[in-house]
């Protein structure tokens, strides 16, 4: 499932990353992914000891955010269709940047109540009566006061530093804004095991109807400039024979014929 969040990142225009991970899973994304540059991108690693919440990842961060905006995006999210919201909030952020999406059931999510103009009135997790009909996905951007608002926060009753709260804080300041995601986007959250079976046979069924490969890591480095033809060659020689290896040989064929 990696990929599916790499791919979201990359679409994006973001080619540095930064995963965070449990010391068990650390080696095995280290031999998937290794450093990224055959991707054009560079992937750098943290280990997370224990479990403590979601805003612990900026602490974590701290040295790799430096001075610079970050856009945290949660392992178990997929996100498809057009990218412009997310394009459109890291160019325009100035604070912080969440994202709405419609559901019939928002009473399971964490959801956003906002003004017309995209700022954001209230936040609730997982209300008896929703103000809205806009979850929260696990997508977001803010500036770099996060950090400091993350070292500073207090954890919850279960013990963990909440996103929540980061929210909340930058809602505190007047600084947190929504963006809607429209009708042409899918946000599937794979979570669960029958959530991940629902995801993957969503994926299967658009992959099917229009011949293409979601979250193709190499053909995204390619189409967006992170490689070039060249480099894209050498890494398909690098593939074994497999369908996914035709596929890549089918739009290395388009890419040089446009």
């Amino acid at each position: 499932m990696i990929y599916y969040p790499l791919a979201t990142l990359m679409l994006s225009g973001i080619q540095d990353v930064l995963l965070i991970t449990t010391p068990h899973d650390a080696p095995h994304f280290r031999s998937l992914l290794g450093n990224g540059s055959q991707w054009g991108i560079s992937i750098s690693y943290a280990e997370q000891s224990a479990p403590k919440g979601i805003a612990e990842a900026f602490i974590y961060g701290k040295e790799f955010i430096g001075s610079d905006q970050v856009c945290l995006i949660l392992g178990d999210n997929l996100f498809y269709g057009k990218l412009d919201f997310l394009r459109n909030a890291i160019q325009s952020n100035k604070g912080a940047t969440i994202f709405g999406y419609p559901v019939q059931d928002p009473e399971r999510y964490g959801v956003v109540e906002f003004s017309p103009d995209g700022t954001v009135l209230s936040i609730e997790e997982k209300p008896i009566q929703p103000k809205s009909q806009y979850a929260i996905p696990g997508l977001y951007v803010f500036d770099n006061r996060v950090i400091s608002i993350a070292e500073h926060l207090k954890p919850s009753e279960r013990g963990e530093l909440e996103i929540t709260d980061v929210q909340k804080e930058y809602l505190n300041l007047d600084a947190l804004r929504v963006e809607k995601m429209g009708r042409g986007i899918a946000w599937l959250d794979t979570g669960t095991p029958e959530s991940l079976l629902e995801a993957g046979e969503f994926i299967h069924a658009i992959e099917k109807r229009q011949n293409l490969k979601i979250a193709c890591l190499e053909e995204i480095a390619l189409r967006m400039n992170y490689i070039n033809a060249e480099m894209f060659e050498i890494m398909l020689n690098h593939l074994p024979n497999s369908s996914y290896r035709e596929y890549c040989i089918r739009v290395l064929n388009e890419f040089q014929s446009e």
